[in-house]
């Protein structure tokens, strides 16, 4: 008879992981053997119980994101732990983030309960499995070229990587604040992001950063 795969649940909703206990209590062989409400609580419950996979939402409120947990279990657990990722963010820097930080799969929340199920079988054998949305970004990123930078954005985007706020980042380089904004929002639409964060992580992806 083949083990049960012994599931983590990770969501900060009470009603979402409500929701995913009724529907995995329905399959014989996975077994839900725990439940965090935070990022910290759930990268202590699986030190603590070692479960097969962690389902793993991004916005978990206060305290360190789901990357962020996603990234400390799958150093901590050398790879014993597979963390599947399971939110309604899609966009090309929220997936790059959770694919570097270690995830094993991205899955949307729209997705079919029983892909659902499919995909947490394949994560617990360290098999990766992708949305159709989410792999076809993935696609489409390795397909098109690297961004074109001008130097000065790639100096604000260094500036960025260090942490530097706009007014910083403007005395820095010697320009003024709207400035900045304006070679920021450049950079963003190039690199197909909307954040400062995932900015920096899409160019460290594409190696513009050192």
């Amino acid at each position: 008879m083949t083990p049960s795969v012994r599931i983590l649940l990770c969501d900060d909703h009470a009603v979402v992981r409500a929701g995913l206990l009724a529907l995995l209590g329905g399959e014989p062989d996975i077994d839900v053997v725990g439940e965090a409400g935070s990022g910290e609580e759930a990268v202590a419950l699986a030190a603590q119980l070692t479960p097969d996979v962690v389902l793993m939402d991004l916005q978990l409120g206060s305290g360190i994101d789901g990357v962020e947990a996603t990234r400390r279990i799958a150093t901590a657990g050398a790879g014993a732990v597979n963390v599947l990722v399971l939110t309604t963010y899609d966009t090309d820097a929220d997936i790059t983030r959770a694919i570097e930080a270690g995830a094993t799969g991205y899955l949307l929340k729209a997705e079919r309960p029983e892909e659902l199920f499919a995909a947490i079988r394949a994560a617990a054998q360290g098999r990766t499995t992708l949305s159709p949305p989410v792999a076809s970004r993935v696609m489409a990123r390795m397909r098109s070229p690297r961004p074109t930078l001008t130097e000065r954005e790639l100096d604000i985007l260094g500036q960025l990587s260090q942490g530097l706020g706009n007014r910083d980042i403007a005395r820095a380089l010697f320009i003024s604040e709207a400035t900045v904004k304006t070679h920021l929002g450049r950079i963003y639409e190039k690199l197909g992001v909307d954040t400062r964060a995932g900015a920096v992580s899409v160019a460290k992806e594409q190696r513009l950063l050192p």
